[in-house]
């Protein structure tokens, strides 16, 4: 198997990419999570109250404040100390900052390919190449608008960024009792998905021709 890509010719991100996010979301790294997820959170109760231009603009503000009077506490230290150590940032404005092509062709060919999968995906469901699995996706779409009419975007975002924070680390701290409680929930759906199926005439696993 080529490197970033499947059997079927799918590509795939590094490995390398998948575990710093699993590394992240479990928390290996407490101070780095903390930063990723105090950062994430800020910026996202922060589009609560101000606009995004308003929350962009104040964050510029703020990084550049800390950065002039960075160089300029530097500048007026190598003057008294009469020191030549020249630009306090120059390691970073050395640093090569652009995306190859390389990069950029890798993620954009793994883009295409989880969108065409989507795509596909979504052509099946809405087309009815499958009844059951078009009827599960439309009572989906039905619990989607009690959701958005409680929650709005926003708030959705900021309650998917704790959970991913959060759920990982109960799931690996609980896993037996989660695992026993959904295997228990998945039995009673497929019993009750079978019950129907067997009640409600041509029902059963109707696909187009």
């Amino acid at each position: 198997m080529e490197n970033g890509k499947t059997e079927n010719g799918d590509t795939q991100p590094p490995p390398q990419w998948k575990d710093k996010v699993v590394e992240l979301l479990y928390w290996r790294d407490v101070k780095t999570s903390a930063v990723v997820f105090g950062a994430g959170l800020s910026l996202l109760l922060s589009l609560t109250l101000c606009s995004i231009v308003s929350v962009s603009s104040y964050i510029g503000l703020a990084l550049l404040s800390v950065t002039i009077c960075f160089r300029i506490y530097k500048g007026i230290l190598q003057a008294i100390q009469k020191s030549d150590e020249g630009h306090p940032f120059k390691l970073y404005l050395d640093q090569d900052v652009g995306l190859s092509e390389e990069t950029v062709h890798k993620y954009s060919d793994c883009a295409l390919a989880r969108f065409n999968t989507t795509v596909i995906e979504l052509r099946r469901l809405f087309l009815v190449e499958d009844l059951v699995d078009s009827l599960k996706f439309a009572v989906l779409m039905w619990i989607l608008t009690y959701v958005g009419a409680l929650f709005n975007g926003l708030t959705l975002l900021i309650l998917g960024l704790v959970g991913m924070f959060s759920f990982p680390i109960i799931y690996e701290k609980y896993q037996v009792q989660i695992d026993h409680y959904v295997g228990m929930a998945n039995k009673q759906v497929k019993d009750i998905i079978a019950t129907v199926q067997a009640k409600v005439p041509g029902l059963k696993r109707v696909k187009a021709d």
